[in-house]
C-alpha cells in the first residue's frame, strides 16, 4: 500500500505557491519537499530578451546580491541590453549630426 504524504505548511490548497515534491527521507518514510517557484530573470526594457551577466533570482534574493552582481559596467546596465544601448548611442549621435548638417546648410543658404 502507498504510504499517506501530508502538506507541511498551513495552506491546503494544490496553488503555484504550494508545489511540492515527493521525498524519501533516510528513516524510508515519504515526505513532501515544498518547490520554490522558478525565477525568470532580469529582461531587457526595450526588447524582452534576458539580460546576461545578472542571475535569475526571486525577487527578494536579489536583496542579499551586491550592486555588482544586480548589473552590467556599462550605460543603463541591469536594465537593457547591449544591442539596445549601442542603437541608443548610435541614434542619439546620428540626431545629433543631422542637427548640425541643417544648421549648415541653413548657413549656406544665407
Amino acid at each position: 500500500m502507498v504510504q499517506r504524504v501530508n502538506y507541511r505548511r498551513r495552506l491546503s490548497y494544490n496553488t503555484k505557491s504550494n508545489r511540492v515534491r515527493i521525498s524519501k527521507t533516510p528513516g524510508g518514510n515519504l515526505r513532501y519537499l515544498h518547490v520554490k517557484k522558478p525565477a525568470k530573470g532580469p529582461r531587457c526594457g526595450d526588447c524582452g530578451l534576458a539580460l546576461s551577466g545578472i542571475p535569475a533570482l526571486r525577487p527578494r534574493e536579489y536583496t542579499r546580491l551586491n550592486k555588482s552582481q544586480k548589473s552590467v559596467s556599462r550605460a543603463y546596465g541591469g536594465s537593457r541590453c547591449s544591442t539596445c544601448v549601442r542603437t541608443r548611442i548610435v541614434r542619439a549621435f546620428l540626431i545629433e549630426e543631422q542637427k548640425i548638417v541643417k544648421k549648415v546648410l541653413k548657413a549656406q543658404g544665407k
